[in-house]
């Protein structure tokens, strides 16, 4: 009886050990547990949580923001755009009204030029009574003044009688065959051609000689 009572007592000895031991081992695992977490976030540290997938709200904002500065660089581009075809319009036009003035008073300086020449047909044209003679020289003093204000204009008379012919300066009524000047040179000058400042005005009209046979 005391025999039975004595394995009694050490089996109930080693079933409350093995109770202490499980509950020291369950402690220690959840101190470890506690260990291992990560302390909780403090509100006012500043850092925020981003999910694995990044922040769709802040990646929204970002888009909308360099929509924006797109936006507004092409805005700026039509206006300098613009402003740049509106300064070309205006130069344009100014341009146009300086070409039209130069214009007028180029003529206006042939014109004042000749008014002296003009003055001089109608002095010959009142003085229809003279002589022959003296009408033939009025006209050449006329010729001689209409010379020279072509002269002052920086008009010259095209060579043409006798010269090689070229066709920059000369036109060819027609291709003659005649010993009186030599093969491709001008035999007669028709109506005189003349330039200005090295610009053709009018060519010459000329006949061409033709080596004959």
């Amino acid at each position: 009886m005391s025999k039975g009572n004595g394995q009694a007592d050490v089996s109930l000895e080693e079933q409350l050990k093995e109770e202490q031991l499980r509950e020291q081992q369950l402690n220690d695992e959840q101190k470890l547990a506690l260990e291992n977490e990560l302390p909780p976030a403090d509100p006012g540290d500043g850092f925020q949580e981003k999910s694995a997938s990044g922040d769709p709200q802040g990646s929204v904002a970002t888009a909308g923001g360099e929509l924006e500065k797109l936006q507004a660089e092409r805005n700026d581009l039509f206006d300098r755009l613009a402003r740049l075809q509106a300064e070309f319009d205006n130069y344009r036009k100014r341009a146009a009204k300086e070409n039209a003035d130069f214009r007028d008073f180029a003529v206006s300086d042939a014109a004042r030029a000749l008014l002296p020449v003009i003055d001089s047909f109608t002095l010959a044209l009142k003085n229809s009574a003279a002589k022959p003679e003296d009408l033939r020289k009025g006209v050449e003093l006329i010729f001689k003044q209409l010379q020279d204000v072509l002269q002052k204009l920086n008009v010259e008379r095209i060579p043409a009688q006798g010269e090689p012919f070229d066709p920059r300066v000369h036109e060819a009524i027609e291709m003659v065959e005649s010993d009186a000047a030599p093969d491709h040179h001008v035999l007669e000058e028709l109506q005189p051609g003349y330039r200005i400042k090295g610009r053709l005005l009018r060519p010459a009209m000329v006949r061409v000689a033709k080596k004959v046979g």
